[in-house]
């Protein structure tokens, strides 16, 4: 009734995209976790590392896009996940670095990756702000204030719906902790 042949070779190709998401997903985990420690480093200033971790995430991503393709390692919410984290990451060493925020080279990311990273990275920004703050640098509070006010005029041009808009809530929330933290400051002084 069922030909042999063509259950094989449905068997075979559910064998291999099996094998490739497992791939996918074990060396999404390394770029999702060593970009969380890329940021930690950099709130401790640890810019050697923070380089050093960058660009092994950018060699495994370069890897997977040649191994698989893009739109094939682009299926996965893994991956997607950790190339989000991987753009909140750089752009804070970016932004860290004083260098612009532009379109990465050598690694294929798409709209959703960049705008959900560059919303994050309003999270990181106030956390460095505070941290700041408690050492008494109120320069790098106000150049962290101006910095979120820029990316909140850009993104704010951008209609996004779903997941996206609910990162952009949060980053809203971001630019308002900010403004808090700069009346405070002014307030105390």
């Amino acid at each position: 009734m069922i030909n042999k042949t063509f259950i094989q070779k449905l068997k075979e190709e559910h064998d291999e995209q099996n094998s490739e998401r497992r791939q996918i997903i074990s060396l999404s985990n390394v770029v999702l976790h060593d970009s969380k420690r890329v940021i930690f480093a950099l709130h401790r200033s640890d810019q050697n590392k923070a380089e050093e971790s960058l660009g092994r995430i950018e060699k495994i991503l370069i890897k997977l896009d040649k191994k698989f393709g893009y739109k094939r390692i682009n299926q996965e919410g893994s991956y997607r996940a950790a190339v989000e984290e991987y753009v909140e990451a750089k752009t804070f060493f970016l932004v860290i670095n004083n260098k612009k925020i532009e379109k990465f080279k050598n690694i294929k990311i798409n709209f959703d990756g960049y705008l959900g990273g560059l919303c994050d990275l309003t999270g990181e920004l106030v956390r460095r702000a505070i941290n700041e703050a408690a050492a008494g640098n109120n320069a790098e509070v106000k150049k962290v204030k101006k910095i979120i006010n820029e990316i909140m005029a850009n993104l704010v041009e951008f209609d996004m719906t779903g997941y996206l808009r609910t990162k952009y809530d949060q980053a809203k929330s971001s630019l308002r902790k900010i403004e808090q933290i700069d009346y405070d400051i002014k307030i105390r002084k």
